[in-house]
């Protein structure tokens, strides 16, 4: 169990999440494991997660820029940050600021959230089962927040109400931006032979869209049209650990394959139906997601509470289109809204939401129009607010 919690603390600095040795775990078993066996707050994670009954309680001090933004946000919105992203919508709601590090105050907020954030220390997360469950919710917390932070200072920045304690966290956070992402490494070459190699394929391009950062975690989906079966990603599984986790489809839905495939797999099948493009990629860039959120219209417009659903407004970043939808095949799901929006074009911002692209045999094409239609979003947000790009 002690391996276990230093794993899983390497993991977190790896992605950039947490800086080497600074995060600390508790694992619970038959008696409590600590990756940090000096740190002063181990009894108090050690109670919190008996209160919680759970099988491990993570606390990450975020790396830079997360910390500048989550302490900014956290003293501007306690009792909870507030997040408008899709991601956080549907899965966290918002984010519990724990005042104190108590730990019957932290168990109230986790027993209603996944996360939370303890000023001056760190994202607070729980594995009911695993240390796997809070890792995802440390980096989909620190995800909301930059989206979240960066997002509100460009609208702050339009209705001219930026503050100074506003302006110095953005300046902060903006010198600890890592690049974007500029070299796009070579994948295999399509048509694929075989089942296998596509698969293949699929696995290789999944983790070199996690090694660029252009996801949520570890999280998105892709999917490779097989002359009538749709291999795509599982629900849940990781893009850089696809090998086993990938579910074989059939279009012409004879097979239910797809009860264990990605939530997506509506619109990924609606997709191919429209375009002879074989390969499809989904990720979450961060400057993608914000700029999908600027809106001119967003305190007059009538929709602003369900415009991520509900925009009925020709909306582009360039060539890009941006729409709304839902996941799922509900009336107002992304399957009736992406698909028409990416035949015959690079990539589609879903608003809140990523970016979906395509490539005709392979992922070459995808993951570079992925990178290239982060780059140019994030170029226009620091374009925006007229600064150069960082």
């Amino acid at each position: 169990m002690d391996a276990l919690t230093v794993r899983f603390a390497e993991r977190l600095a790896r992605a950039g999440l947490c800086a080497p040795d600074e995060a600390a775990i508790v694992c619970v078993d038959e008696a409590a494991s600590f990756s940090r066996q000096d740190f002063p707050l181990n009894d108090f994670l050690a109670e919190t997660a008996r209160l919680l009954d759970v099988a491990c309680l993570m606390l990450a001090p975020p790396a830079e820029p997360y910390r500048t933004i989550l302490e900014y946000l956290a003293k501007r919105e306690a009792p909870a940050i507030q997040p408008r992203d899709c991601e956080t919508r549907t899965f966290f709601h918002d984010i519990p600021v724990v005042a104190q590090p108590l730990p019957e105050l932290a168990a109230a907020a986790l027993s209603r959230r996944k996360g939370a954030y303890l000023p001056g220390c760190g994202i607070l997360a729980h594995g009911a089962l695993s240390p796997e469950q809070a890792f995802i919710t440390v980096s989909s917390v620190a995800f909301a927040g930059f989206v979240k932070f960066f997002s509100d200072h460009l609208a702050a920045h339009r209705d001219g109400t930026l503050d100074a304690a506003g302006r110095e966290a953005f300046a902060a956070a903006v010198r600890a931006l890592p690049p974007a992402p500029q070299a796009v490494p070579p994948l295999a070459r399509g048509p694929f032979p075989d089942r296998e190699a596509a698969l293949a394929a699929m696995a290789e391009a999944g983790r070199a869209t996690v090694a660029l950062g252009l996801v949520d975690s570890v999280f998105g989906n892709i999917s490779y049209n097989l002359d009538g079966v749709l291999a795509i990603s599982q629900t849940g599984s990781a893009l850089d650990a696809l090998e086993g986790a990938i579910d074989c489809c059939p279009l012409d839905g004879s097979s239910c394959a797809g009860l264990t495939a990605s939530s997506e797999l509506s619109a990924h099948a609606a997709l191919v139906a429209r375009d002879p493009r074989r390969a499809i990629l989904h990720g979450h860039p961060k400057f993608a997601v914000i700029l999908s959120m600027d809106c001119a219209a967003r305190r007059d417009c009538p929709r602003r509470d369900s415009c991520h659903v509900d925009c009925d407004r020709a909306r582009f970043v360039d060539d890009i289109p941006i729409v709304p939808g839902e996941v799922g095949c509900g009336p107002r799901g992304l399957v009736h809204t992406m698909p028409p929006a990416l035949v015959g074009r690079r990539g589609v911002v879903v608003l809140g939401h990523g970016v979906f692209t395509m490539g005709r045999d392979d992922y070459n094409e995808a993951l570079g129009d992925l990178c290239a239609v982060e780059t140019l979003c994030r170029a226009r947000y620091f374009q925006a607010l007229g600064l150069p790009p960082a």
